[in-house]
């Protein structure tokens, strides 16, 4: 079963999954904890790793992907935060800085992506960057 933790996306990649005919059968849910208050009350990233780190982290990133495999009945999870912008970048967090996490029976992955483009652009990226690296490691 399959948990996803958004934060950018805003529920788009718990979409695109329900989006297929008999998802059910490997869905079991998506948080969407698009501000800091929710990460730590709905996937339990302690606010210390978030005031020392930021949001858009690694270690955020593998927090949330822990978290939505801990808090929902799945095995498998999906988790990203990022700057989809088109405000809200730094010099080290330019505006299409995407964390992502995915954990698999038990093992947590992080990446680092930077996608250029608008707001739309970089949010559908990030979809389908997600699943595609998901799928990759459930082969």
């Amino acid at each position: 079963m399959l948990a996803i933790a958004e934060s950018c996306t805003g529920g788009l990649i718990a979409g695109a999954c329900t989006d297929l005919a008999g998802s059910s059968q490997w869905f079991e849910r998506g948080f969407v904890t698009y501000s800091n208050a929710a990460k730590t009350e709905l996937l339990g990233v302690p606010t210390a790793l978030i005031d020392a780190h930021g949001a858009v982290s690694e270690p955020v990133a593998r927090a949330m992907a822990e978290g939505a495999v801990r808090h929902a009945h799945a095995q498998v999870s999906v988790a990203v935060t990022g700057v989809a912008g088109p405000s809200g970048g730094s010099a080290d967090k330019p505006v299409g800085t995407v964390w992502f996490g995915w954990c698999v029976d038990g093992a947590a992955h992080t990446e680092v992506v930077r996608f250029a483009g608008d707001r739309a652009a970089v949010r559908a990226a990030t979809v389908r960057h997600a699943l595609a690296r998901l799928a990759a490691r459930l082969r």
